[in-house]
């Protein structure tokens, strides 16, 4: 257990005490802003191999019953989050770090920004919440809860940072929403699954697809019972 709370404070430690301070920037005035994209993505990747290793290993410390029959449930927020993520990832949007410039587009709320402009995140949100569902132990809520926690606090920190464009963001931010399809439920949006790209989807279904297969064999354990 003891490699996988190392773990997890390492990681917070990366996205809360540097990408979100004043550290990030003097980091960025010294290597430059690629530079530390690379390493603080290296170091992202180290820590969570760090984790899933940590997780592997850790001892089976029951908390609470995971939730009975949530097996189904866990497959289709999974699904959504894995849809969320590569959608989101493949997607233009003025909220990934060093794509500002976007926001200046003439039409920049296209596709998956109008159901949320930070889709990644809630992703991620989702895998975590589903896997809370059916592990019900203490490495799976530290785990789990870790990605959750930080899913969930990363919208708000992201658009603080923005407010640096100007007008231009709070335009964008008045036409978009964080919690998804809030902008369109308050008619500030409307709902266009035309711009998704079919190839992102197919592209989401396919990684989801392989990682099933693949579950067993990374994390020792099958999704499938």
């Amino acid at each position: 257990m003891t490699s996988l709370v190392l773990a997890i404070l390492f990681f917070l430690a990366l996205h809360v005490l540097v990408s979100g301070t004043a550290l990030r920037g003097a980091i960025i005035e010294r290597i430059g802003t690629r530079a530390y994209l690379g390493l603080f993505s290296l170091l992202s990747l180290v820590g969570i191999l760090w984790m899933v290793r940590g997780y592997r290993h850790a001892p089976l410390v029951p908390l609470w019953a995971p939730l009975p029959g949530g097996r189904p449930l866990t497959f289709v927020l999974t699904l959504l989050g894995f849809l969320l993520v590569v959608v989101g990832l493949t997607s233009p949007s003025p909220t990934v770090v060093g794509a500002e410039a976007q926001i200046e587009r003439g039409d920049p709320v296209r596709g998956i920004l109008r159901i949320t402009r930070h889709p990644f995140l809630w992703g991620v949100a989702l895998w975590a919440l589903a896997h809370l569902l059916v592990n019900g132990d203490l490495a799976s809520a530290l785990l789990f809860g870790t990605f959750f926690v930080l899913a969930l606090l990363g919208p708000s920190l992201i658009d603080r940072r923005k407010q640096a464009l100007g007008a231009s963001w709070q335009r964008f931010a008045a036409s978009t929403s964080s919690v998804p399809f809030a902008a369109i439920a308050s008619g500030r949006n409307t709902l266009e699954l035309g711009e998704l790209g079919a190839w992102r989807v197919a592209l989401g279904l396919g990684l989801f697809a392989v990682f099933l297969a693949v579950h067993g064999r990374l994390f020792g354990v099958s999704p499938f019972w």
